[in-house]
């Protein structure tokens, strides 16, 4: 089986972790951890970074940290990980359901306005499956009615927005090291910022709400949200190799391009002109009526020949745990529903061959052919 996913692990990972662990720094402080913050605040063109436990820690101490309260209405798109919705539960908060946009396939702008109301706070941004969000516009919108921005760039490291780097676009930025990501260490998340205030208040409420300048003093109820040394060396081994990884997997797109073209029914995932997309899972999608089958029985055939595959996230509102929220809001989201019902993502990894692109493409030529 060939799977969708494998940690490139080849650099110095291994040595990083057992230098780690000779010097008995394996918890919540350490030389990796400290390199860890500075490079990849500097790999994000932002001021600071902060190093905690995963991406999903990450996204919810963002909100914490931009004081999100019960009652809060948080904007979000409903195609994403259903961890961004979480998230922002877990403050007590309503997370509100916008459909996104046929280009970017992100949280589309135009459809912001007519969901804010009084009780909205904020806007959480998803660069989807690596693409950017349209960022000024979100920007603007939420400029003029005095809202929050949190990037969510699980997916999208190194991602850029006509010419900037993802991470640096909003108030704050979460991000996740998970092992299908792009950089990985097993688990792992950060923060991006440049607000000086803001990175106390999350150093803060990351540490139990210890006063950083008195031991056992803690200033408000907190969390144990720490990425340890251990994981933190993995991530500087990945860091190190940014260039290359991406490299990589980017000729794994343009392998996977020139191999579907021509086939019916295969739809690409769409790039708009002002972003540079990561290269995390490869995205296609899948006209049953050109293509002769459908979404879920090219995955099914896929399965069977050898070569794992995963379906788009499923619509939020249509999650079970947000049914009866979403049956509230009212909600119509045609877009995310077309996507989840008709997105693919095939095997992208850097240790995937050429020979193995094709026969996955190959595979997917022969189901269309037996169907027409």
């Amino acid at each position: 089986m060939i799977p969708v996913a494998v940690p490139d692990l080849s650099g110095n990972e291994e040595r990083y972790v057992v230098e780690a662990i000779k010097g008995t720094w394996i918890s919540s402080s350490g030389t990796f951890l400290d390199r860890f913050e500075k490079e990849f605040a500097t790999a994000c063109q932002t001021d600071h970074c902060l190093a905690v436990a995963n991406g999903t820690v990450a996204l919810h101490l963002a909100l914490l940290t931009l004081d999100v309260q019960p009652g809060d209405e948080v904007l979000v798109p409903a195609l994403t990980y259903i961890a961004t919705a979480n998230a922002v539960r877990y403050c007590g908060a309503i997370p509100i359901f916008v459909d996104v946009d046929p280009g970017a396939w992100c949280i589309d702008p135009e459809k912001l306005a007519e969901a804010i109301t009084p009780r909205t706070k904020g806007i959480i941004a998803v660069h989807l499956y690596g693409h950017p969000a349209d960022m000024d516009a979100i920007n603007q919108i939420a400029s003029a009615h005095d809202l929050w921005v949190v990037e969510d760039a699980a997916e999208a490291h190194m991602g850029e927005y006509k010419g900037r780097k993802v991470g640096s676009l909003s108030d704050i930025a979460s991000f996740s090291f998970f092992g299908n990501k792009v950089f990985t260490s097993g688990e792992g998340g950060a923060l991006t910022f440049n607000d000086d205030a803001l990175l106390e208040r999350a150093k803060m409420l990351r540490s139990q709400g210890n006063d950083p300048h008195q031991r056992y003093v803690h200033r408000v109820v907190g969390y144990n949200y720490r990425m340890t040394n251990l994981t933190a060396a993995v991530a500087c081994a990945q860091i190190e190799r940014a260039d290359t990884i991406l490299a990589r997997r980017r000729e794994i797109f343009e392998t996977y391009d020139r191999n579907l073209t021509g086939i019916p029914g295969i739809k690409f995932r769409p790039v708009m002109p002002w972003a540079r997309l990561t290269p995390w899972l490869y995205c296609l999608t899948i006209d049953p009526e050109q293509y002769g089958a459908t979404r879920d029985q090219l995955a099914d055939y896929l399965r069977e020949n050898g070569v794992d595959n995963r379906p788009f996230f499923p619509s939020m509102h249509q999650q079970p745990p947000y049914l009866e929220l979403a049956a509230t809001q009212n909600v119509h989201l045609p877009q995310s529903e077309h996507l989840s019902a008709t997105g693919l993502n095939l095997p992208t990894f850097t240790g995937l061959s050429d020979t193995q692109i094709e026969t996955i493409c190959n595979l997917i030529a022969d189901r269309a052919r037996a169907a027409n």
